[in-house]
């Protein structure tokens, strides 16, 4: 993420989804921009979406290299494709490593249980 995320980051603290779009090209954007990639369009406004998706890819970690994630392997990372347009990265959570799938149907939920990692 590059730029002025304030507005992306106080969604996801009250549990909402946000995803920009450029009002000169009306193409989403995800992740927070400061200019449209397409059109380099200046007017990027934040739309709230459903946070649903399914699983475009994923990876099983079993060997940690980050130390905030050690201990909890194994764990799934996933590339979601949303309905919206666009793709967002994070963890599956809610099932065992075993059970997720590529076109998985999942829903996105916040959990801050790194909050040393929150930009101040």
């Amino acid at each position: 993420m590059s730029g002025d995320t304030s507005a992306y980051r106080a969604a996801c603290a009250r549990g909402e989804l946000v995803i920009q779009r450029c009002t000169a090209c009306d193409r989403r954007i995800h992740l927070p921009e400061p200019v449209c990639p397409w059109c380099g369009g200046r007017q990027l406004v934040f739309d709230p979406v459903s946070g649903d998706g399914v699983v475009h890819t994923y990876t099983v970690v079993h060997r940690s290299f980050s130390p905030a994630y050690q201990g909890r392997e194994p764990y799934v990372m996933a590339w979601v494709d949303l309905p919206e347009g666009v793709r967002a990265f994070g963890h599956v959570i809610g099932c065992e490593p075993g059970q997720v799938r590529i076109g998985l149907p999942v829903r996105v939920t916040f959990h801050d249980d790194l909050p040393h990692w929150r930009p101040a």
